[in-house]
């Protein structure tokens, strides 16, 4: 039997992820569920999952064709089999701008947060995913274009930030405050430049939630990847390879 989506962790996102896509989410879209997103990229949580369709709900919002590197750089619906693509930037629910940390040791990891990886981020594509293979599991893939030396610099950055903040910090943005604790780095691989990955676990709103996070550069692009479990808070979500495998193959051929 599956689980039915809490909305409790939706909350959890939408204050602590800012740039955590619910759109196109595994909510309601377990294998054969038939289940489409609605066209601001939410799937509906009052559903249990796997509720069959009626065969009306709209497809999920399609990137624009052409555009801008980085916009060809960006997931496009079909490019991930057994996952849903939405081109929506984000929760509507979610508070605009980047997280502030109570420590400013942890500020490149709040900031990752937010509604770009950093201020130096000169872009940013945002794409939201959904797995139709693991029910609830969502991730947020972003892309963002830097001079290079900046690039460089945010992945050194977050790579000293998890060294420093292992105990966690919290973080506010529009005067809604979380917490982020037990930031841990994983072991993650990429064929990018230079890759940073590491967990955590937010809470807000007395309720937690499982977060992955995989940063990778590509000369100037900085490809961000987040995971939770949007079903179950408490599951140790992952950015799943494919993911991350095809977002730098198609940065790749951007360039």
């Amino acid at each position: 039997m599956r689980t039915k989506p809490r909305t409790t962790t939706g909350a959890v996102a939408a204050t602590l992820l800012p740039a955590l896509v619910l759109g196109a989410t595994a909510c309601g879209s377990g294998p054969g569920s038939g289940k489409a997103p609605d066209q601001k990229g939410s799937a509906p949580v009052t559903a249990p999952a796997g509720t069959p369709s009626a065969g009306t709900s709209p497809a999920p919002a399609a990137p624009p064709s052409g555009g801008s590197r980085l916009e060809r750089s960006a997931l496009a619906p079909g490019d991930l089999p057994g996952y849903q693509v939405s081109a929506q930037g984000k929760n509507p629910a979610a508070p605009d701008g980047q997280p502030q940390a109570d420590r400013r040791t942890c500020q490149p990891l709040a900031d990752i947060m937010g509604d770009k990886p950093d201020p130096a981020a000169r872009e940013t594509v945002n794409r939201g995913i959904g797995s139709q293979k693991e029910v609830g599991l969502a991730v947020s893939a972003s892309v963002s274009s830097y001079a290079e030396r900046d690039a460089k610099a945010l992945v050194s950055r977050l790579k000293d930030a998890v060294a420093a903040c292992g105990t966690g910090f919290t973080a506010t943005v529009q005067n809604q405050s979380g917490s982020y604790r037990d930031v841990r780095a994983a072991g993650y691989r990429t064929a990018g430049d230079d890759t940073v990955s590491w967990t955590t676990t937010a809470a807000a709103q007395g309720v937690s939630a499982h977060v992955h996070v995989v940063v990778v550069r590509e000369g100037d692009t900085i490809v961000r990847l987040m995971a939770l479990n949007v079903a179950a808070a408490g599951q140790q979500a992952q950015v799943p390879q494919e993911v991350a495998d095809k977002q730098l193959e198609k940065v790749r051929r951007a360039a």
